[in-house]
């Protein structure tokens, strides 16, 4: 039995309103969507690295880095409202029809996600093994059982059922981790969407993840990055410069 094929898929569309040319801009000493890309070609697992973009700034850096860009996005997948999958199910689709080319299995990576491991990407088409789709998620910093909603500009217990509850008896729910889904091809484009059934977990650490969405969530995500790489940016490196 042959290896499957396996596409590793960045996705970094050039229209961040929040924080402008985010996708490459300089973060601790190169541009953020170097990190994933260094990853994801030192994980080894991968028959091709490609970025989606629409911008041409973002794909000559891509290149730079060692990613390919093999074509640019449609502008119905470069909209603010166009979704994740629908940039899956283009990029594939494309690959096949201008390229001939398939791929078994693929890894949705973001492009902010520079703590993202090489290790925990090879870990991760593992599981595809056994399981058909792998999502990164982080267990909830706070039980989200006792949280607050504002009604009339006052604070109501959304689950009033739960107030006396000890926090260790509540179940662990977590949420998505913005890094990265891993999927066999032929179960995404059942319903083209990663989220099948058969979806299993692969838990991160919070202090290994940052949603950055704001100047201080890319602060926050520097601190975090100097802490797990205390000897600087060579280190995060490895293999590919």
């Amino acid at each position: 039995m042959t290896n499957p094929t396996s596409l590793a898929l960045i996705t970094a569309r050039g229209g961040s309103k929040r924080i402008p040319r985010k996708n490459i801009r300089p973060f601790a000493g190169q541009p953020i969507i170097a990190y994933p890309i260094q990853a994801a070609l030192s994980a080894d697992v991968f028959t091709e690295v490609c970025v989606s973009t629409d911008d041409e700034e973002i794909a000559r850096i891509a290149r730079e880095y060692g990613a390919g860009v093999p074509f640019f996005r449609s502008a119905e997948t470069s909209g603010d409202y166009a979704t994740t999958d629908q940039v899956i199910a283009e990029v594939l689709t494309q690959y096949e029809k201008q390229l001939g080319r398939h791929f078994d299995r693929f890894c949705c990576i973001y492009p902010t996600a520079p703590m993202l491991e090489a290790s925990q990407l090879a870990e991760a088409m593992a599981l595809l093994d056994q399981h058909e789709s792998v999502m990164s998620v982080v267990p909830f910093s706070y039980p989200p059982q006792r949280s607050f909603v504002l009604r009339a500009d006052h604070l109501i217990r959304l689950h009033p059922e739960y107030t006396s509850t000890r926090s260790q008896d509540l179940e662990t729910q977590y949420h998505d981790a913005g890094q990265f889904y891993a999927c066999r091809t032929d179960a995404f484009f059942r319903g083209e969407t990663t989220d099948v059934e058969d979806l299993y977990p692969f838990i991160l650490s919070e202090r290994a993840v940052q949603d950055i969405d704001t100047e201080e969530d890319w602060r926050i995500a520097e601190d975090k990055f100097r802490l797990l790489h205390p000897h600087g940016i060579n280190a995060r490196r490895g293999a590919n410069p």
